[in-house]
C-alpha cells in the first residue's frame, strides 16, 4: 500500500440514521458503531496508521435526548470495561481529550483507569473525544495563555503557533494527515479545529456501523494519490508568478 497517513481522524456519523431505517432504536446503532470502532482500531494500525483519534460524543450532543444520551454514557462505560483487556492485548495506548467535569465520577474513573494501564504501550495511539468541541478548545488554550501573560510568566510576543498547540488538550497529538467522514455529511462539525489546518478529507456516504475495512482501504489508498503541498508549490508546479503576466503601469516603473 502507497505511503498511510501517520494520524487519522474519524468523525463516526451515521449511526442514528442507520438505526432509524431499519425500525430500531438509536443506541442499535451506536451499540453496532462501537463494534465498528474495535475493528477499524485493528486493522488501521496494520495499514501504517499510528496515531487514529475519534469524535465519540461532541459538547453539543448534550442536548440530544435524554434516554439517548444515558444511553450513550453507558455504551461508553461498557466500552472502558468490557474491551479495557483487548485494548492491552491489542498494545493500543489509549487517552480520553474533552471536558470530564459533565461526565459521571465513575466514566472519568474508568477513562483515568484505562489511560493509566495503557500509558507504557506502544501500539496504536488511540484517542476519543469526548465532550468536545474545537472552538471551546481553542478557547481554553486562549484563555490560560491570557492567564499567563497576566502574571508574568510569559509575554505577548512569546506566543506562537507551538505555544497554542502546547496549551490545547490535545497538546499530545501530532497534525491530522487524513480525516474521514462517514455518513454523507460534508463537514467538519467543530472537530480538532487547529489540527485539522492541513488534513486531507475524505467523505463517504457509508454510515459508520456498515464501514468496513474494505471501506477503511480505499480511504487510504485515495490518500496516498494525493500531492500534499502544504501550502507550498509542487516540484512541477508550472504557475507563473504573477509579477511575470502583469505589468505594472508606466507611471510606476
Amino acid at each position: 500500500m502507497s505511503e498511510q497517513p501517520h494520524h487519522l481522524a474519524i468523525i463516526m456519523d451515521g449511526n442514528r440514521r442507520w438505526a432509524r431505517e431499519r425500525g430500531l432504536n438509536v443506541l442499535r446503532g451506536h451499540n453496532l458503531g462501537a463494534d465498528t470502532l474495535k475493528d477499524i482500531c485493528s486493522y488501521a494500525y496494520e495499514f501504517g496508521v499510528r496515531w487514529m483519534t475519534v469524535f465519540a460524543f461532541s459538547a453539543q450532543n448534550w442536548s440530544r435526548p435524554k434516554s439517548e444520551v444515558e444511553g450513550l454514557m453507558m455504551l461508553m462505560r461498557r466500552f472502558l470495561q468490557s474491551d479495557a483487556e483487548e485494548l492491552l492485548k491489542e498494545n493500543v495506548k489509549f487517552r480520553v481529550i474533552g471536558r470530564r467535569d459533565r461526565l459521571g465520577d465513575d466514566l472519568v474513573k474508568l477513562i483515568e483507569g484505562l489511560e493509566t494501564k495503557t500509558k507504557g504501550n506502544t501500539g496504536l495511539n488511540l484517542t476519543i473525544a469526548i465532550d468536545y468541541g474545537g472552538q471551546q478548545e481553542l478557547v481554553a488554550a486562549a484563555r490560560l495563555l491570557a492567564e499567563e501573560v497576566a502574571t508574568g510568566i510569559i509575554t505577548p510576543a512569546d506566543i506562537n503557533e507551538d505555544l497554542v498547540k502546547s496549551r490545547m488538550a490535545s497538546s499530545m497529538l501530532p497534525q491530522v494527515d487524513l480525516l474521514i467522514r462517514t455518513g454523507g455529511e460534508y463537514r467538519i462539525s467543530n472537530f480538532m479545529l487547529w489540527d485539522l489546518s492541513y488534513a486531507e478529507l475524505h467523505f463517504t456516504p457509508v454510515y459508520w456501523p456498515d464501514f468496513s475495512v474494505a471501506d477503511l482501504a480505499r480511504a487510504l489508498e485515495e490518500f496516498g494519490r494525493r500531492e500534499r503541498r502544504f501550502g507550498g508549490d509542487a516540484p512541477d508546479d508550472m504557475t507563473p508568478d504573477i509579477g511575470s503576466i502583469i505589468e505594472p503601469p508606466k507611471n510606476l516603473q
